[in-house]
């Protein structure tokens, strides 16, 4: 068995690659695969003409960021011990992979690990997808040392340490590939968005651990594929946010997160109409409708022996600390 695959997700993303492709090339000691989402750019014949020595695995449609990786990455199963899951639009720079995997190889009772994720646009200032290291509130809702909602802090050395967190960024996600398999991927019904977090989530109930590696930095763009504002993506999160609750809370703690969400993203929704932003209150009225729609699908977490690894962070009130309270920092949680 190989040590380790560099996994890269495409999906019409030919001036992305162009950017942020070299750095992975020159800077990368592990072998680079690319699977590509069906393409309609010129992308894979940038590939194949410019970086020959990359690996093409080639799906015959979109199937988003779940179901891509995890069509994508059966064709490579049980060769590599490691899977490093990377962005196309991540920036790396020299020693990268080998630091992400050999804390692995150093730290068998963790199954995955991040990197310091650092904006591509703003180098002294932590990104907002995964940051300082992820962590998760009372509700549900994701958060990162680095950035809170959407307040980003410079980056003066304060995360280069190394800790154990209760999620890993998407961006850059170095695991275990037995782990990522045993769990069956990712939950391919979420497509884009908080899947990863989902994953994690599924890997602590099993009493594997998810870490953090400050000493290691790399900088993504963010926004490639979908902004950040868009009300696709708000979609998104607010449908994948309420399936992953369901799956892995008890059913007694995921009815009063549902209803205390519900108030709070209700107000949420009125204010983008009072704002004039329509599409965006449909996207969350939307998100809800599709969850219970598609709640009969959704696989819920069996109940485990008491071994999950618990979460890491303060486990409070997010909303209420960002909103209500003014706090800009993680450490002023």
């Amino acid at each position: 068995m190989k040590t380790c695959a560099i996994v890269i997700l495409n999906y019409n993303g030919e001036e992305v690659l162009k950017t942020f492709l070299p750095s992975v090339v020159q800077f990368s000691t592990h072998d680079i695969w690319v699977i590509d989402n069906a393409s309609t750019d010129g992308s894979l014949v940038f590939l194949e003409q410019t970086f020959p020595q990359i690996s093409l695995i080639r799906l015959q449609a979109n199937f988003g960021y779940a179901g891509g990786y995890n069509w994508g990455l059966e064709s490579i199963k049980g060769e590599y011990e490691f899977l490093i899951l990377l962005n196309s639009d991540v920036e790396v720079s020299s020693g990268w992979d080998a630091g992400l995997v050999g804390f692995l190889e150093g730290n068998p009772d963790y199954a995955a690990v991040q990197p310091k994720i650092l904006s591509w646009k703003e180098r002294g200032v932590f990104d907002y997808a995964g940051a300082g290291g992820g962590f998760l509130d009372a509700l549900g809702y994701p958060y990162c040392r680095g950035r809170l909602w959407n307040h980003l802090e410079k980056d003066l050395g304060q995360y280069d340490d190394t800790i154990v967190v209760d999620w890993a960024s998407g961006a850059c996600l170095a695991i275990r590939g037995k782990d990522f398999f045993a769990m069956e991927g990712f939950d391919a019904h979420f497509f884009a968005h908080m899947e990863e977090i989902d994953l994690c989530w599924r890997l602590r109930k099993a009493g594997r651990k998810i870490g953090y590696l400050g000493a290691v930095p790399v900088f993504h763009q963010g926004g490639a594929t979908l902004d950040r504002a868009s009300p696709q993506k708000l979609y998104l999160n607010i449908r994948n946010s309420l399936s992953m609750l369901y799956k892995n809370e008890p059913g007694y703690r995921f009815m009063w997160i549902f209803v205390a969400k519900g108030f709070l993203e209700a107000l949420g929704a009125l204010g983008f109409l009072l704002s004039g932003k329509r599409e965006n209150a449909q996207a969350i009225m939307k998100g809800y409708a599709d969850f219970w729609r598609r709640k009969s699908l959704i696989q819920r977490q069996k109940k485990e022996p008491v071994r999950e690894i618990p979460r890491s962070g303060p486990v409070n009130f997010l909303l209420g600390n960002v909103w209500l309270l003014g706090v800009r920092r993680f450490s002023d949680l």
